[in-house]
């Protein structure tokens, strides 16, 4: 770590700040993103396999870039104005979907929301590890996922209030998301400390290969990508909610329960992981998933909708942050930020044919193959997870 500040309950500044800039981006977008979904196939009546086009490539976007913003994160040793990039170019496209008459335009926005978070999403995990002493990494990690997604649970309640004041506007609750996306700018503008790389670190300016990394990071990038190749994006979640007769309305309610399990259950599966192991913990998020989306699969009425979607923040708690964490430990200090970048890009981009397959599935098999197909994928990342585990054990390794 080496920014030095006061601590708060182990944490500096920075951590605090980036989970309060994560908190204000969330309520932001998740404002609009439940909302997309019925808003394609309800207002501009749009098929579930071109819902699926438009989420694949706006993630794999975001994903493409985040190896990019790392490896020049790394190279510039900037993390802070990378971050400002990022999240002013989210802000500014609110916009654009507040204005859509047509697919295209939802499809404008989503790219370019996206290209912002492919921008910010690497720096601001590195400046989060190089914030953070190793022994903390696990519950750092946590506590930004918990803040980051309280406000996701914020962005659909105030969905489904405007929704009900302003009688269904969805265009009236996209132009008003854009207030708390520029108080995350000026959070990071006038908070956010950079992160002082020493000499050493900067005399060596990282070039774009992956012969930095050993065979741990590249295994656990391969096992991430085939469990991201069969979870495919949240809206097929929301659409199996609303094909389950939840109605409209409510969606955003459902959302916001989703999002409140996975803010409470983030911060102790932090510790968890950072007491019993974050491997452990992983492994359990990929069997919950793969139990998950059978559930997804088979469920009955609506009542069993909203139980999956509670476990279904259980899961998210488990693993999106514990993930970070682990992969803290396996790469070097000099380039985490190129990792990250590198991890996330090409996790996020199995989400293109992730979203394809789900749409496909959904549209000419049914609507259960969707999450059959996710729950196949998960079971055998947790089989090929397992072997990790027992080699990475092995003298030598």
């Amino acid at each position: 770590m080496t920014v030095q500040d006061k601590k708060f309950f182990g944490f500096g500044r920075n951590i605090y700040i980036s989970g309060l800039v994560s908190f204000f981006m969330d309520i932001s977008s998740e404002m609009i993103y439940p909302l997309v979904p019925l808003f394609l196939a309800n207002v501009l009546g749009v098929s579930k396999s071109a819902i699926g086009l438009i989420e694949g490539v706006a993630e794999s976007t975001a994903s493409i870039l985040k190896v990019f913003s790392g490896y020049l994160s790394d190279r510039l040793g900037n993390r802070k104005w990378l971050m400002v990039a990022g999240y002013g170019l989210s802000t500014l496209t609110r916009p654009i979907i507040a204005l859509a008459k047509t697919w295209h335009h939802v499809f404008a926005f989503r790219f370019f929301d996206r290209f912002g978070k492919g921008i910010r999403g690497a720096p601001r995990d590195a400046l989060i590890a190089e914030s953070t002493e190793k022994e903390f990494l696990g519950r750092a990690f946590s506590f930004h996922r918990s803040l980051d997604t309280m406000g996701a649970v914020i962005g659909p309640a105030l969905a489904f209030f405007l929704l009900g004041i302003f009688s269904n506007d969805y265009r009236m609750v996209f132009w008003l998301s854009i207030m708390p996306g520029i108080i995350a700018v000026l959070l990071i503008i006038f908070f956010i400390r950079e992160t002082n790389k020493p000499a050493t670190e900067l005399s060596e300016r990282p070039k774009f290969t992956l012969k930095y990394f050993d065979w741990r990071f590249k295994f656990f990038v391969i096992i991430a990508a085939i469990f991201a190749l069969g979870n495919s994006s949240d809206v097929f979640l929301i659409l199996r909610a609303e094909h389950k007769g939840i109605p409209a309305i409510m969606i955003p309610v459902v959302y916001m329960f989703f999002n409140l399990v996975y803010s409470i259950s983030a911060i102790p599966a932090g510790i968890a992981a950072d007491r019993f192991g974050k491997k452990r913990v992983i492994l359990t998020g990929f069997v919950l998933f793969a139990l998950l989306y059978y559930g997804f699969a088979v469920a009955a009425n609506a009542t069993a909708i909203w139980i999956l979607f509670g476990f279904y923040g259980v899961f998210m708690g488990l693993t999106e942050g514990i993930q970070k964490a682990f992969l803290a430990t396996i790469i070097p200090q000099q380039f985490k930020a190129t990792a990250f970048g590198v991890y996330n890009t090409i996790v996020g981009m199995a989400m293109l044919p992730a979203s394809l397959i789900g749409g496909w599935l959904w549209d000419h098999v049914s609507p259960s193959a969707t999450f059959y197909f996710g729950a196949i994928t998960a079971s055998l990342s947790a089989i090929l997870f397992i072997i990790f585990i027992i080699v990475i054990r092995k003298p030598g390794n």
